[in-house]
Formats: C-alpha cells, sequence, structure tokens
C-alpha cells in the first residue's frame, strides 16, 4: 500500500512494529523480505515515483577537500540510486572482511562465509541468472582467460543486473502487501530516542509541502544512503547532543569511495584474438537459468596483496583499436593543431609498433596482415585505506525542510595512490612474463593525491560495522550500539570498500539483517 504523506491529517500518529527509513535498493529488499509476516511493515520515502527537483535538492552541501558531487551521485525518489545504476555485480573477496595489519582501522565482524548464503540470495533480487563470478569454465564458450605469468593478477568476472529498477520492479509486492505501508514525499526530520538514548521512541516527519506527523516504531532502520545516514543520525541530536550512536565520535567518519582512473596505462597485444571478447565488452551469454550479461576482469591475488601489503585494485578493458605495420601518412592538409595531433599519434604508433616487435621476437608469433599489433583501453577502481579525517559533517546552511546540510571532506592518501601504482606494475609484469602482450603504466608516482579522476558514486563507511563500540557504530547484526531496536543498512556498514561495485553487498547484508528482525520479532510475540 502506498500513502501520499502530503494528505495525511496533521499530527496523526503511526504505530508500527517496524518503520524502515529510504526506499532504495536496501530498504525495498528488507520490506520485501518482511511482505506477507504478521509483522507491520511502514516504509518511508522522501520522493515519489519520480524524479523531482525540489526533493532531490535536499541532498545539496558542501564538499570541501576533493571535490565530489552531492546532488548527483544519488537519486531521492522511490528505488533510490538503483533508478540509474548500471548493474554490475560480484561479491566481495573474503580477504576485504579480515582485519590485515597493513590497512589501519580493517576487519569486519562478520566474514565472507558469514555472508555467502545472502549473496545468493541477494543474486536472486538482483536478477543475475547465474553464480558464476570466479569460474571462467562456464563463459568458456567465449574464450579464455588471459595466460598470465607471476601469479599476482587473476580474471574474475562481473556479472550484471538487467540492471534491476528496484523501484519499478518491486513496486507491485509493496503495493500487494497487506503489512507493508509506504509514505511517500515523507522526510523524516528526526530520528527522536527515548530520553535515556536507549531505544528509538519516535520519528517526526515533514513533508515538504508542510505537513508534520508522527511514526511510532517497535523497531527501526535507517536505510538512506552512505551519506545520508550519516547526516540523519547527526541531525538526531535533541536527546544525544552528538547525534545518535555518536557517543565516541564514529558517526560520519571513515568516508570511503572508489578512486576511479579512466586511462592509468596502455595495453599493447600482438593479436586481438588471444583477448577473449568478453574482456572488452558487456557479453551476453545463453545458459540453462536465462541469458546472463558478463565481463572479465583482472583483480590482484590474495597471496600477492598479503606479500605486498597493498590495496586492491580492478582493471577492466576498454574499446581497442589496431597499432598498423605501415605508419599512417600525417595529414597533409588541415590546420597547423590537427597536423600537430596526427604527428603525435604517428610517433606513439611508431612506438607502439617497436614495444610490439620485441614481443614478437619473444613469442615467435607472426603479425595479422596489415597490423602490428592492439591497443587495449583499460579502466580501474581502487580501493582506499579507511580514513578517518574523510567524513561526513553538517553545514551552517540549511535545506527547505530547516535541517542543516552535509557537509563533505573527502581525502584520498599517499597508501592510495602507491598502492594502485604498484598493482599497475604488477599487471605490467605479468603481461610481459606472458609474452603476447606489453604494458606502460601511465598513473604516476605521488608525493600526494588532492584531486580524483574519477569514482563510482559509491558511499561507503559512514556508519561502520564493530564489534567495539570505539571502533563503530554499529555491531555485528547491524544494530546501532547502545539501542535496543535501532538499525542501520547500507553501504555506511562497511569497514572497509573492497575494489567492487557495493550494490549485491548492499542486498546481501539487508536480506541478512531481514532474518535477523524475524526471529527478533518472533521471539518479542513468544514472550508476549
Amino acid at each position: 500500500m502506498f500513502i501520499d504523506g502530503r494528505k495525511v491529517p496533521e499530527g496523526t500518529v503511526v504505530e508500527t512494529d517496524l518503520a524502515i527509513i529510504g526506499a532504495g535498493a536496501a530498504g525495498i529488499s528488507i520490506a520485501r523480505e518482511l511482505a506477507g509476516t504478521g509483522i507491520s511493515v511502514t516504509l518511508i520515502e522522501s520522493g515519489g515515483f519520480d524524479f523531482d527537483p525540489e526533493t532531490q535538492d535536499l541532498y545539496e552541501g558542501e564538499s570541501v577537500g576533493v571535490d565530489y558531487p552531492l546532488t548527483s551521485s544519488r537519486l531521492r525518489y522511490f528505488g533510490g540510486t538503483t533508478n540509474h545504476w548500471g548493474g554490475w555485480c560480484r561479491p566481495f573477496e573474503p580477504i576485504d572482511f579480515e582485519e590485515r595489519d597493513w590497512v589501519a582501522h580493517s576487519g569486519w565482524p562478520i566474514t565472507r562465509a558469514d555472508l555467502d548464503p545472502f549473496y545468493e540470495r541477494a543474486r536472486e533480487v538482483c536478477q543475475i541468472r547465474s553464480p558464476a563470478f570466479d569460474d571462467a569454465s562456464a563463459w568458456e564458450e567465449g574464450g579464455k582467460p588471459l595466460p598470465l605469468a607471476g601469479g599476482e593478477v587473476e580474471t574474475r568476472f562481473f556479472l550484471y543486473s538487467p540492471p534491476t529498477r528496484f523501484g519499478k520492479k518491486y513496486r507491485p509486492d509493496i503495493e500487494r502487501a497487506k503489512n507493508v505501508a509506504c509514505y511517500l514525499h515523507s522526510n523524516v526530520t528526526e530520528i527522536v530516542p527515548t530520553e535515556n538514548g536507549a531505544e528509538v521512541e519516535r520519528l517526526d516527519i515533514q513533508t515538504l509541502s508542510g505537513v508534520r506527523f508522527t511514526v511510532k516504531p517497535k523497531a527501526c532502520v535507517l536505510a538512506t544512503g552512505g551519506i545520508e545516514n550519516a547526516r540523519m543520525l547527526l541531525l538526531s541530536n535533541s536527546v544525544e547532543k552528538a547525534g545518535l550512536g555518536n557517543r565516541n565520535g564514529i558517526v560520519g567518519r571513515f568516508f570511503m569511495e572508489h578512486p576511479h582512473v579512466p586511462s592509468p596505462a596502455t595495453f599493447l597485444v600482438t593479436d586481438l584474438d588471444l583477448v577473449a571478447s568478453w574482456y572488452r565488452t558487456y557479453t551476453k551469454v545463453v545458459t540453462p537459468a536465462g541469458n546472463v550479461v558478463m565481463r572479465g576482469c583482472l583483480l590482484m591475488n590474495e597471496a600477492y596483496l598479503r606479500r605486498t601489503k597493498r590495496l586492491g585494485t580492478v582493471i577492466t578493458f576498454a574499446p581497442s583499436r589496431s597499432i598498423p605495420v605501415t605508419p599512417d601518412a600525417a595529414l597533409a592538409d588541415g590546420s597547423e593543431e590537427e597536423r600537430a595531433r596526427a604527428e603525435a599519434a604517428a610517433r606513439q604508433d611508431g612506438m607502439f609498433r617497436s614495444v610490439l616487435q620485441l614481443a614478437r621476437s619473444t613469442t615467435s608469433s607472426p603479425a595479422a596482415s596489415g597490423e602490428a599489433g592492439w591497443r587495449l583501453g583499460v579502466g580501474c577502481a581502487s580501493e582506499q585505506e579507511p580514513n578517518p579525517a574523510s567524513r561526513i559533517t553538517l553545514s551552517h546552511e540549511k535545506d527547505a525542510l530547516g535541517l542543516p546540510r552535509t557537509r563533505l571532506s573527502w581525502a584520498l592518501k599517499k597508501s592510495d595512490a602507491d598502492s594502485l601504482r604498484g598493482n599497475l606494475e604488477a599487471v605490467a609484469r605479468a603481461f610481459g612474463g606472458w609474452g603476447e602482450g606489453r604494458v606502460q603504466v601511465l598513473f604516476p608516482e605521488r608525493d600526494e593525491w588532492t584531486e580524483a579522476e574519477g569514482w563510482g558514486n559509491h558511499h561507503l563507511g559512514t556508519t561502520r560495522m564493530a564489534a567495539d563500540p570505539k571502533r563503530g557504530v554499529v555491531d555485528a547484526d547491524c544494530r546501532v550500539h547502545g539501542m535496543s531496536n535501532f538499525f542501520v543498512a547500507g553501504s555506511s556498514l562497511f569497514p572497509t570498500g573492497s575494489t567492487v561495485n557495493p550494490t549485491l553487498t548492499i542486498v546481501a547484508l539487508a536480506l541478512r539483517l531481514s532474518d535477523h528482525l524475524k526471529r527478533r520479532f518472533a521471539q518479542s510475540a513468544a514472550v508476549q
């Protein structure tokens, strides 16, 4: 059932078993899991069914440190950011959950094994019809993995959600569920606890049209995204002056992203046929379970990361172009600028031909007619070291609801750049050892990294999980430390960010939290 919050009578009090703040991937997943149970669920969404500029503006704020867009990286209506995500999915690696002695502030209170059964369920929610994230034999009809030397770099696979637009795909499920009421155009302005701060008492709600009402839940889940989760906790300060869950000053800290570098290296191969087509493009594969879109990528081997004490990097190939055996003539006509560009390109191709000739002298592979080899474009994304100085705080500026806006200070560290550079060199060694390729590393060594070339629009880490309240905001069950009935969902939970896109893990954690909530309400009913 959907209810327009703008039409709710002023001062209404809604009593419910569970309130979920935010109808994105996490919030909708939890609501669906509880649909049809005896648990009454109130799902609260700031937007409606479509994009609205006034609602979207509530994301606006200040960005200091590394410049970062706050408004354009998220969508604030039913379905959340799944309304424009790209569908890239793969689970985190087991090492990503570990406390690594070379990564400060690392370590999850759960393991990959704890999350494995929920990854399986999350795959179904995201409409992925294969579990073969690591099994090259599943895709052998499309080619074989590159036989890279040295054991430092491995081929793995992204599998793609269609992408699932949670708002469109699962809207009928929410509409049909008799125990679920979704309030649209409804903004939580404060999560108000009891006087001792031990549990959530009520949610104060306001619409942009000025209507105010209240939700009184027995339990509450905050699922508004990696930035808004922290902001909402900081805004909820009428009882806990530093904000809910913030007695140890952790809320908002450890903001992470996945720095993206669009051209970190030039990859040369002697023969394009040696590189499976699924490395270079989205590839549709027909399986008994249905069509699967997949793509090969390069990841760093776990043993290599332990030995070198580096953070992870994922590398994907982009469109390619051939390098001719005979140099193209520079433009005879055209502007001086055009001739200069043509001459520079010819010089570069000449250098590449020399490099490929060296590769061929090593492998003795014949050149294809008319071409010396191929140049592959690549992109990469990297893991960031958790940094307490990267944080969300509240701005002095106010939004249309009269609430302080977000202030984000995002910092990159030299260690982040060093890991990326070192990993690119490892890939270069792997290609050189293979013999059919060469890599020119373009990402420079840096004394500091002050500007990001790009990012994944992945907001991570601001309400991190930890067994120790001094190290995190929530425990292994996603429950806010020191509060009995308050939980957080989404990528703000991540103590470390891995190198891959977060949505599959967000959904897996949400499904795990759903099971916990079912048990909690079942136990409560049994006691009564």
